[in-house]
């Protein structure tokens, strides 16, 4: 990121989130502020290169939202949001007793603040905001989470070094009866030259903007980790996995290597 500017990916996910609302009319996920927030026309129409993104993003915040849905019925009452961006669920959380914190770099967070106001969207008293510059500030030292939080941390993990993200996990880890929800890409080595392509094109593009991937993993392997973490119930799923759940293809092969998105809890 630039100093004094918002993260741009956080922006790009935030207009993938809006275009889904009006090119599949959010059939895989509704969300009636993503247009509002984001402040400019998100791309109404279908291009080339944006449809597999714009679905992985929708199917990971309806994944994320279910998971937390059911966590809320279990008598969950705090929901961290890690990496905030321009996530809109703050400013839609349907249950009064769940209380949410927003996560971000200051930067970002301003920006959003701002986009909120020139929206006419109300922030509610249900929402706290966290500034935390990672470079600078731990988050550890910033934020002690209640007990079965659950963490929602789309679309941070790729960026993070190793170490950044073994101190956020550990925080998590260290909660008792916390969930989180994560997205995580797997390595170009797992995958078929064509594949491999598109992934690297994909770093190159937002390494250029200053916000490079810097951590892949193998499920296996991340299951191993999350295991030896103290989660034992995990939900990962793959390419195969969220085709046949939402997009109507049981037909992708199962070890089929892309974007995962996974749910851990501890019991």
């Amino acid at each position: 990121m630039e100093t004094g500017q918002p993260s741009r990916t956080a922006f790009s996910a935030a207009r993938y989130r809006a275009a889904h609302q009006l090119i599949e009319g959010g059939a895989i996920f509704t969300d009636p502020l993503a247009v509002r927030i984001l402040g400019v026309p998100p791309d109404a129409e279908e291009a080339p290169g944006r449809r597999a993104m714009r679905l992985f993003i929708a199917a990971r915040t309806r994944f994320a939202e279910d998971a937390l849905a059911a966590a809320v019925r279990h008598g969950t009452r705090q929901v961290v949001v890690l990496g905030a961006g321009l996530d809109t669920f703050a400013y839609r959380n349907p249950w009064p007793e769940l209380r949410v914190v927003e996560v971000d770099h200051p930067d970002t967070q301003a920006f959003k603040r701002e986009r909120l106001a020139a929206a006419g969207i109300a922030v509610p008293e249900s929402l706290t905001y966290l500034p935390v510059d990672f470079e600078r500030q731990s988050l550890a030292d910033r934020l002690v989470p209640e007990e079965a939080a659950f963490f929602l941390w789309l679309g941070v993990v790729p960026y993070l070094s190793r170490a950044g993200f073994d101190e956020t996990l550990s925080l998590i880890a260290a909660t008792p009866g916390a969930q989180v929800v994560f997205d995580y890409a797997m390595p170009p080595s797992s995958m078929s030259p064509e594949r491999r392509a598109a992934l690297e094109a994909r770093a190159a593009r937002v390494a250029s903007i200053g916000e490079p991937w810097r951590t892949y993993f193998l499920p296996d392997e991340l299951a191993a980790e999350l295991r030896g973490r103290g989660f034992d119930e995990l939900e990962d799923l793959g390419p195969a996995q969220l085709a046949a759940r939402w997009f109507g293809r049981p037909d992708v092969p199962p070890d089929t290597p892309g974007g995962h998105v996974i749910h851990a809890r501890r019991r």
